[in-house]
């Protein structure tokens, strides 16, 4: 071998040293770089500008919060969204930072859950933040603890796990604002129920003052099963809060219906129904005096709606008399025959 081809090969091979010792030296740089980065970058100081947040998943369920005002609404429902949950998810993708890059490889991305969402089997949920300067788009897969999880930034190479934990649903009904309305159990005065079974029966006080409901008509013979029986029926529309929402069309009329009047003159009409399993109701308002007020109010939030409520307050709202009284005695025994002899 000639000393000219020795050099050759001297010199390649230095080259080829030099060339991994740079190239270990980037990779370590980038990972020292990476680590506390944030993963959206300049989203941090525009999450009051942003207009529009998008959440899909693989099976096509989506959501979209759309701003109107200082506000935002659910698309899907045309309903308000829940502002402090919007508004956390937000801030938690403008913080978001990199704990440590994970893996490349897209046949692994669906143990992390972090693959692209456009197959139905895609675990993760994609979310799109949009601001009239630009636009970011985030899968979000699996949580790696309380604090964690994994996610990539869409059509990017690296699968990152980051911080904090992103809370993401693309069901629209989970964004909802679910509060109704919130009539105090002190402030009624009178129930008027007509349950969908049943009879017909009014609870009322004189005063705020007095603990106990009177309800009439009873039916002959039988009794409240106890002097505060029909107490609870004041509370009924106390924190009273939805699970859906959808726009009141035509529909099977209510089966059932109850007005609650309040000593400072607001009424309220709820007017419910049963599809299935779910515990539908309507309501409307009128007042007078200083309730006239909080009725326009009601009617402009509420009417029109129908709404899907927890069973345990359709069944509080429209209660059966039976529910009140005490137990029919049982009847008597037949006493026994004779022994034929």
């Amino acid at each position: 071998m000639s000393a000219r081809r020795v050099l050759w090969l001297l010199l390649a091979g230095a080259l080829v040293i030099g060339f991994a010792i740079w190239l270990s030296s980037q990779r370590h740089l980038e990972r020292a770089t990476l680590a506390g980065d944030v993963v959206l970058p300049g989203l941090e100081h525009a999450v009051n500008a942003v207009t529009q947040v998008r959440l899909v998943r693989g099976d096509q369920t989506h959501a979209t919060l759309v701003r109107q005002g200082p506000d935002f609404m659910v698309a899907e429902r045309d309903w308000p969204a829940d502002r402090g949950r919007v508004r956390r998810l937000l801030l938690d993708l403008g913080t978001l930072n990199v704990v440590e890059e994970k893996t490349r490889l897209p046949a692994n991305f669906p143990q992390l859950g972090v693959e692209d969402v456009t197959s139905a089997k895609a675990t993760g949920t994609r979310v799109e933040v949009t601001s009239p300067a630009r636009k970011w788009a985030l899968i979000v897969g699996k949580a790696a603890g309380a604090k964690s999880g994994y996610v990539r930034v869409a059509e990017a190479p690296q699968s990152l796990l980051a911080q904090p934990a992103l809370s993401v649903d693309a069901d629209p009904r989970s964004w909802l604002s679910r509060a109704l309305l919130d009539v105090v159990p002190e402030r009624v005065r009178e129930i008027e129920e007509h349950p969908a079974q049943g009879a017909a029966f009014t609870a009322s006080r004189a005063k705020a003052e007095q603990n106990d409901f009177t309800v009439a008509p009873l039916p002959k013979g039988r009794e409240l099963s106890s002097p505060g029986a029909a107490d609870s029926l004041a509370a009924a529309l106390s924190a009273l809060s939805l699970d859906d929402v959808s726009k009141a069309a035509a529909a099977p009329p209510p089966s059932a219906h109850a007005v609650f009047r309040t000593f400072d003159g607001l009424e309220v009409t709820v007017s419910g129904r049963k599809e299935g399993s779910r515990a539908l109701i309507s309501l409307a308002a009128q007042g007078s005096g200083s309730a006239a007020a909080d009725a326009q109010q009601l009617n402009a939030k509420l009417g029109g709606w129908e709404f899907r409520v927890p069973d345990y307050k359709y069944a509080a709202i429209f209660t059966s008399l039976d529910d009140l009284l005490k137990p029919l005695p049982a009847p008597a025994a037949k006493p026994a025959r004779p022994a034929k002899p």
